[in-house]
């Protein structure tokens, strides 16, 4: 009997059928999509998040351990592939002549190194002018000292003074970790890096240090620095920092009193952990909307053809069957549509997967993903057919079989209000997050940090469904109360049938108001993601332009100034506008900070200036400012909070002089308080006029170049990178290669592959809610159409109701949605707003997509249109008697 019914199904209801399956298995490969860009995002993040720890472990030794004991429990502790000795030694500062000038500077670190470190941790230690064998100076020091290769450094130490000479001039761009203070309490302020650092080979080191380490052991210390092997790493985030935080545990417990642990990898992962659950954040915000569109979507094609079910079944008990036999074939149906949709739908999953996102989904890891989206979908199909003929089997079969139109009961969401009440709650919690300043993503002083509060996640999803109901209201409303309106709107479709048209919608206004309602969630959901992740991609290149400084940057030393290069750069193919911008060092107390010199009429030129940089939200107005006034300044935010200054105060720098090299008080006033700015560390900066600069130290040298191109930025630095071969110490970056990293990075998960899907499925959700809940709603009603071509109905005629519903349902979906989804994402971003450095100052509109959104559901409507106008005058006799 099973069999018989199924084959009958598919013969006469294989509309309905397909519909249902391709309904479960969109809803299916959507989920299981979404699901594999958790999987393979958090995997991502793993693995490289642990690619950018420069070292795993510090160990420093405690004063009188036995060193090989220590590196005994290193090597029992965990799988190492690289380990080297690392010594530090105070002193109270250095000293150098070069110039006919003596130069001295503040207390310093020098470090003793083996070696094979340089090798062996290669990002901790950048090489700019000279060679890393021999005695090696940092850049800043470098500055301070006036000091090139070559060139003489005496140490002062509680020894006799040393003197060496300099081999090279490097950079140190993790110094923060490499100077951190181990084994101090949690949540204890961190430990500025020493202005002046110098690097020792480890045998001189040790002969310049012994005597001090014996009289001074306080000044000494000695670390391990530690490569781990990550092949055993797990590729979870959580697991990896179990895995990462035992094995620092059991080291701390072999070497207790002798040793102490900055575990860095853990300290990492930890954060990591926290991007997987920013990551998620990022799901539930764009994908859930889609998940619970997709299986409204299914219920809506299973509730198109519910009427021919009822009437089905109806005649089933008319001829004996009873209600269990009603019920198994109604799950028989529904399970065939579930299993069905569940297997297309994980097959299309993968290769949507496998295209769009670069990740497997039929892999061994992904089976209890595949599992469970699999269940849900024979779930869903079940919910969808077999709730309904349940619940249908309860009346009587008359009743049942001759159920009158237009009379169902109003919804218990309408009589309850549900739609304001969601919408009083969305602005509710909207406002409770933009009063308390909440934010999902935290970035304190460049440390960032996700803290969680799962109620902003309210406000947007409340807001997205109480638009859609509040729209549904309306429509009702319209359709039963405003029949003249709707008679003079659909005049141009319908001619002299608008008034009928007109009154025929008002009986069918539950059905309509559904479909309208669908379509207006598609619309929604796509606008909303587009919106978002347009206005994503846009702050994520303002992101990195405002990293990098530019589309290409070209920066240099005191010693070699990227400025010698200017006029060679700024004639390349390519370049659209080159600005110089000074980076000096300023002192601001006994606080040395990075002091940029710019010309503020142009700056705007070669970079974006954007509001958000500046304290008072202009840019404009504060770039004018600073230019109207030749000494003035604009200081970092941190450093008016330390100094407790304000707009219109003189401050005194102290700035190096190019004629004596000695720091000298030079006045400035403030003008304005910025936030960031290109190429800005994100603590405590300086930004000021490059004319004044020049003048009170007697450079104008820029070390910097920044380069605003017209075409492809890597083609332009490739350009640069020959330019500035002949000038050592010069480094060449473009905008592409931070863009990427910043797309892996902590604050930024890579939402390239979730964007791609969601637009494609949204296009599919959109054409299906327009086209096929559509197409099977006139499906439905073919025998209506049937007798309206029977009492001699022209095509004209006919086509009146066809493309005046489609008009109706398409026209008020998009506009509708698209209302509500430019409301939606407004409030995602104001949400996310810690996702984007700076905060975007407006949406940023995907014009083109969204053109694509209107003819996809135009198209749609149009064929579901063209479809039952052409099937609507065939068949006649067997539409009238087939019911």
């Amino acid at each position: 009997m099973y069999r018989h019914w199924l084959i009958g199904l598919v013969r006469t209801r294989s509309g309905r059928l397909v519909g249902t399956i391709g309904g479960v298995a969109l809803t299916v490969a959507f989920v299981a999509c979404l699901g594999a860009f958790l999987q393979s995002s958090a995997t991502e993040m793993t693995a490289r998040s642990v690619a950018q720890v420069p070292v795993d472990w510090q160990v420093q030794s405690l004063p009188g351990a036995d060193h090989n004991a220590v590196e005994a429990a290193i090597h029992s502790a965990a799988p190492v592939t690289g380990l080297e000795l690392i010594n530090y030694a105070d002193v109270p500062g250095f000293e150098a002549n070069t110039g006919g000038t003596v130069q001295t500077s503040g207390g310093g670190t020098v470090l003793g190194i083996g070696p094979g470190y340089f090798d062996q941790f290669p990002a901790q230690v950048r090489r700019l002018v000279g060679s890393v064998d021999g005695v090696v100076i940092a850049q800043q020091t470098a500055a301070n000292l006036h000091v090139g290769v070559g060139d003489q450094v005496v140490i002062h130490h509680q020894a006799p003074d040393t003197s060496v000479t300099i081999a090279g001039i490097v950079d140190l761009p993790n110094a923060d970790a490499m100077f951190q203070a181990i084994g101090v309490p949690a949540g204890a302020a961190p430990q500025a890096p020493p202005d002046n650092v110098l690097l020792l080979p480890m045998s001189q080191w040790q002969q310049v240090f012994d005597q001090q380490g014996a009289s001074r052991p306080d000044t000494i210390r000695t670390e391990f620095h530690v490569r781990l092997d990550h092949h055993d790493l797990p590729f979870d985030p959580v697991a990896a920092n179990t895995w990462a935080t035992e094995r620092g545990h059991n080291f701390e417990a072999r070497v207790a009193g002798t040793a102490l642990l900055a575990n860095n990898l853990a300290a990492r992962l930890e954060a990591v952990r926290e991007d997987a659950l920013y990551a998620r954040l990022i799901f539930l915000f764009l994908g859930t909307p889609g998940a619970v569109l997709a299986i409204l979507l299914t219920l809506a094609v299973a509730g198109a053809g519910r009427d021919k079910r009822r009437r089905d079944q109806a005649l089933l008990r008319l001829r004996g069957a009873t209600v269990d036999t009603v019920l198994r074939l109604a799950a028989a149906e529904a399970l065939v549509a579930g299993v069905g949709g569940a297997v297309l739908g994980i097959l299309f999953g993968a290769l949507a997967a496998h295209f769009v996102l670069g990740a497997t989904l039929l892999g061994g890891t992904a089976l209890p993903l595949l599992g469970t989206v699999a269940g849900a979908g024979v779930a869903l199909s079940l919910a969808a057919i077999l709730v309904p003929a349940w619940r249908d089997a309860r009346g009587s079969t008359v009743a049942v079989a001759r159920r009158p139109i237009g009379n169902d009961r109003t919804p218990l969401w309408t009589r309850f209000y549900v739609d304001l009440l969601l919408l009083a709650l969305a602005m509710a919690f909207y406002w409770r997050s933009a009063a308390s300043g909440y934010q999902v993503v935290l970035a304190p002083e460049g440390v960032a940090a996700t803290a969680v509060d799962y109620t902003a996640f309210l406000a947007p999803v409340l807001l997205w469904t109480g638009l859609v109901l509040l729209a549904m209201r309306l429509v009702g409303a319209g359709l039963r109360h405003g029949r003249p309106v709707i008679a003079r709107g659909l005049r141009p479709v319908a001619g002299r049938l608008a008034d009928v048209v007109a009154a025929t919608f008002g009986r069918q206004g539950r059905r309509l108001t559904a479909g309208i309602g669908l379509a207006a969630l598609a619309f929604a959901f796509a606008a909303s993601t587009a919106t978002f992740n347009a206005t994503y991609e846009t702050q994520a290149r303002i992101d990195a332009e405002l990293t990098n400084g530019a589309d290409v940057t070209v920066t240099g030393t005191s010693a070699a100034p990227a400025s010698e290069v200017l006029n060679r750069i700024s004639s390349l193919p390519g370049v659209l506008a080159v600005q110089p911008m000074q980076h000096r060092y300023a002192y601001v107390g006994t606080d040395l900070q990075d002091l940029y010199g710019i010309d503020p009429t142009r700056i705007g030129a070669v970079t974006a200036m954007s509001d958000a940089y500046f304290a008072n939200g202009d840019a404009k107005a504060t770039l004018t400012d600073l230019a109207q006034t030749p000494d003035g300044v604009l200081v970092s935010q941190e450093t008016v909070n330390d100094y407790q200054l304000s707009r219109g105060d003189s401050i005194n720098l102290r700035l190096q002089n190019a004629a004596d090299h000695q720091y000298h008080v030079v006045p400035f006033h403030i003008v304005g308080v910025v936030r960031e700015f290109p190429t800005a560390p994100k603590d405590s900066f300086l930004v000021a006029n490059a004319t004044y600069i020049a003048q009170q130290t007697g450079s104008a040298a820029s070390e910097i170049v920044l380069i605003r191109s017209n075409g492809d930025p890597a083609r332009v630095a490739r350009a640069a990178q020959s330019v500035a071969a002949g000038l050592p110490g010069l480094k060449v970056s473009q905008i592409g290669d931070v863009v990427a990293l910043i797309g892996s990075s902590l604050t930024a998960v890579d939402l390239a592959g979730l964007t791609r899907l969601e637009l494609i499925f949204a296009l599919v959700m959109l054409a299906a809610s327009g086209g096929l809940v559509l197409g099977l709603g006139f499906a439905d009603r073919e025998r209506s159409f049937a007798i309206l071509v029977a009492l001699g109905a022209k095509p004209r005629q006919l086509g009146a109701f066809v493309w005046s519903e489609a008009a109706l349902v398409t026209g008020s979906g998009m506009f509708l949605g698209l209302l509500a989804g430019t409301l939606v994402a407004y409030v995602l971003v104001k949400l996310l707003t810690g996702v984007f450095d700076p905060p975007p100052e407006v949406l940023s509109v995907p014009w083109f997509y969204l053109a694509a959104l209107i003819v996809t559901a135009a198209g749609a409507a149009l064929l579901a249109a063209t479809g039952e106008a052409m099937r609507s005058r065939t068949h006649i006799t067997e539409k009238l008697r087939g019911e």
